[in-house]
């Protein structure tokens, strides 16, 4: 088969890439690794196009998509995405929506292949514990951010493609060349402005998946036109958040917080820090937002049936995930 991966410039779509090996081409923004320092993805060779702006058409193209596939694809991953929990309003719409509909429409113009959707988890999250949630579970009206609104958005779009689709959501993806999850936790950590949250009665469980086993999944959805749907994409092994985040400080060397914070305290300070970024105009993300204290707050599970069902048990578990996670991030302290 012969795969397109938007996106493989990131965390996500970069090892796609490197996993699909012969046979995957990826688009980013970026320019090819070897003229960027530190990029987590690897081994792009000429199999990686950068510079690619999926939010701009040209004469009814995106430029450079389809020269670089030197034909039609098989199947598309669409990886590329605004991933970070705060930004404009006009930034997400571009790169969430606008991309993903012209996205859609490539696919339509070259001979339609199969599209995976990357969406995200997040587009279920309500402030409060949800747990077992299913492909089934309502989406919106109401969203946590404007993330997750214009990923929803971007799933809708994926529904009206008339080729064949699937939408992948994926919880809380950790693993080497990280850029969301843990490195936020760990500059506040060195930074010593991250406290424990007090206020649950019992630990806020969650959901993760190393990047490797999700990447493994996308590619097995793009190889496989008789799924359909949506699939939720985890490790299938709910666990306490806060629990892995003083794990994960420990194994680094870094200091346990020592200040405690009822969760209360910490979402009215972090919606009053959000209000203030966005009326005096800050540039940056907040050191604080919503978003943020309710990964650690509030439990979020995930049914596994669907994913394990049809795709199988993950390869590597949530332990050996982070001895690896762990490892590469020695090397860059």
């Amino acid at each position: 088969m012969k795969i397109l991966v938007t996106g493989a410039s990131g965390f996500v779509g970069g090892r796609v890439l490197e996993l699909g090996g012969e046979g995957t081409f990826g688009t980013g923004r970026r320019p090819p690794v070897e003229e960027v320092a530190q990029q987590p993805s690897r081994n792009q060779g000429t199999r990686y196009l950068g510079g690619v702006d999926l939010g701009r058409i040209e004469n009814g193209e995106i430029p450079g998509l389809a020269e670089l596939m030197d034909g039609q694809p098989d199947a598309v991953i669409h990886c590329a995405a605004r991933a970070a929990p705060y930004g404009s309003k006009v930034q997400f719409q571009r790169d969430n929506v606008d991309a993903t509909r012209n996205v859609v429409e490539f696919c339509e113009r070259h001979g339609r292949p199969r599209l995976v959707y990357v969406s995200s988890s997040s587009v279920l999250y309500r402030d409060g514990d949800q747990l077992d949630l299913t492909e089934e579970s309502p989406v919106g009206p109401g969203f946590a951010n404007d993330y997750a609104r214009t990923k929803a958005a971007g799933e809708e779009i994926t529904r009206t493609y008339s080729g064949s689709w699937v939408i992948a959501r994926p919880r809380a993806v950790f693993g080497p060349g990280d850029t969301v999850l843990f490195p936020r936790i760990i500059t506040a950590a060195k930074a010593g402005k991250l406290p424990l949250l007090t206020g649950r009665t019992t630990p806020a469980m969650g959901d993760v998946i190393y990047v490797d086993n999700l990447a493994a999944y996308l590619l097995q959805l793009a190889h496989r036109p008789e799924l359909s749907g949506v699939y939720h994409l985890t490790n299938g092994a709910p666990i306490d958040m806060q629990s892995l985040l003083l794990q994960v400080l420990d194994r680094l060397g870094f200091a346990r917080p020592d200040r405690e914070v009822s969760l209360s305290t910490a979402l009215r300070a972090a919606t009053l820090i959000e209000r203030t970024w966005r009326v005096v105009r800050l540039r940056g993300e907040p050191p604080i937002t919503r978003y943020g204290v309710g990964v650690l707050a509030w439990s979020k599970t995930f049914d596994p049936t669907k994913m394990l069902t049809d795709l199988g048990p993950p390869a590597i578990s949530i332990d050996e995930g982070i001895e690896r996670f762990v490892a590469w991030q020695k090397e860059r302290l």
